[in-house]
């Protein structure tokens, strides 16, 4: 008469150690299709979350509600390539780089000068840009390079290489959050000069009324790159892929000439992996 009741428990723990190898099996299973759903480990899948900036023309600006510029119509069509949308936000460049490797954007989008101080926060895909510093200063200044500004206040963006340039030069600049802070010291003249990326320098003293000038330039030391999260190779190796392609089909060719006209390009600067020739072919515009 007992023999039952032990048998009926046999059975139920039985079962219960099946439910749970199923439910084990099932985990695995989803984790899997996780990692095939979501190959490049982004916030969301499918959606290419950018920090950038909002007040950078003509690299990184926002226009009509709208994140555009340079470095974001280019990661726009990278994008692309993978299948993946965009999602850009704006914040501060001095808070850029620890946002993407803390994983609140996927990637930096902002001009970024690859640096080996930078490679201590996160790691870089291939360099897609070149760059000038510009040297901008108020209207009837006396300045006309960067060799005369030894005692001078100088502002500068804080966190950029401007600033390290400024810093390495012992110019002991004034840090300001963001690009609109530096263009109104010049204009309200608390400021004797700005060291910026000479494009946007360019774009902000042409919109200025006259009362900024660019007075010199300078070639940046390293290019340009979008930023990922340290360790994030998948992402970093399939951007750095779509790049080239974008390159090979002429977007990179058809954005350069849209947003820096007239800006020759040096001789021994090649984009992507340099491994691909840059097509001056008509390409379509990037999906927005």
């Amino acid at each position: 008469m007992r023999l039952l009741p032990a048998l009926t428990r046999a059975t139920a723990l039985g079962a219960a150690a099946v439910l749970a190898a199923t439910a084990l099996t099932a985990c695995g299973g989803d984790s899997s299709s996780d990692t095939s759903a979501n190959p490049y480990g982004l916030a969301q899948p499918g959606v290419l979350r950018a920090g950038t900036l909002t007040d950078a023309p003509p690299n990184v600006y926002l226009e009509d509600g709208k994140f555009t510029g340079f470095d974001n119509d280019l990661l726009t069509a990278v994008a692309g390539k993978l299948g993946l949308r965009v999602e850009f936000v704006g914040t501060d460049f001095s808070a850029l780089l620890s946002q993407v490797n803390n994983h609140k954007f996927d990637v930096g989008s902002s001009s970024i000068t690859i640096t080996e101080a930078r490679k201590k926060t996160v790691d870089f895909g291939n360099g897609y840009d070149f760059g000038y510093f510009g040297l901008d200063v108020p209207a009837g200044s006396p300045i006309t390079s960067f060799e005369q500004l030894a005692g001078k206040r100088v502002v500068v963006v804080q966190g950029t290489v401007q600033d390290d340039y400024a810093t390495g030069k012992q110019l002991d600049p004034v840090r300001v959050p963001d690009y609109n802070g530096a263009i109104n010291q010049l204009k309200a003249g608390t400021a004797d000069a700005w060291i910026a990326p000479a494009e946007i320098g360019e774009k902000s003293a042409a919109d200025s009324n006259g009362k900024i000038t660019v007075a010199a330039k300078q070639l940046s030391p390293a290019p340009t790159a979008y930023a990922v999260a340290k360790g994030g190779d998948k992402l970093r190796e399939a951007l750095n892929k779509a790049l080239d392609e974008v390159i090979a089909d002429g977007t990179w060719n058809r954005l350069q000439a849209q947003y820096y006209p007239g800006r020759p390009i040096p001789a021994d600067f090649k984009p992507g992996s340099g491994a691909v020739a840059v097509s001056t072919a008509p390409s379509a515009s990037p999906a927005s």
